[in-house]
């Protein structure tokens, strides 16, 4: 696979999750402020419980970030991974801690992240917000271990779905 082809597919991906499930999520009011402020202080109540500090992004799909917060403890390098992780589990569908296995060396999706000008992430904290079997954004989150960003993403994603039904 070329970086055209590439391009090719991250387009076609980001353009059949923007139309309807775009135009539903805003007029669901999916992405309410006080419904995301709700979800990120839920994933710093788990980083508290970790003692570490993070940056939280949630997009929508479009790929927009829609809320962010950088706790103050937090590293500066999660405030450039956290909407990165949220842009890769929706451009890949899939929760980025999934995605290491497929760029490997010999991997169908080998060199990915060097075709993408290193935009793609590859390690855990970043998961597809998925409602009605249709992802509808995601939320990226980047400053502790990658075992921490995981569950601290979790508890965002959980609760920003739990306020979403």
């Amino acid at each position: 696979m070329n970086k055209e082809q590439l391009s090719e597919i991250i387009s076609q991906v980001l353009a059949d999750n923007g139309g309807a499930a775009a135009a539903s999520a805003t007029s669901d009011n999916l992405f309410d402020k006080h419904k995301m402020e709700r979800a990120i202080d839920a994933g710093v109540a788990k980083a508290d419980e970790l003692k570490v500090g993070v940056t939280i992004a949630i997009e929508d799909i479009t790929t927009t970030v829609q809320m962010s917060y950088h706790m103050p403890n937090g590293n500066l390098v999660g405030t450039y991974l956290a909407p990165k992780k949220a842009w890769s589990a929706i451009a890949m569908k899939e929760p980025t801690k999934d995605i290491s296995k497929d760029i490997q060396p010999g991997g169908p999706l080998y060199q990915m992240e060097t075709m993408l000008d290193g935009k793609l992430v590859s390690f855990p904290g970043g998961i597809p917000l998925v409602l009605n079997g249709e992802i509808v954004g995601a939320v990226g989150v980047s400053g502790g271990l990658i075992e921490e960003d995981q569950a601290i993403c979790e508890a965002v994603v959980n609760e920003f779905l739990k306020e979403s039904n």
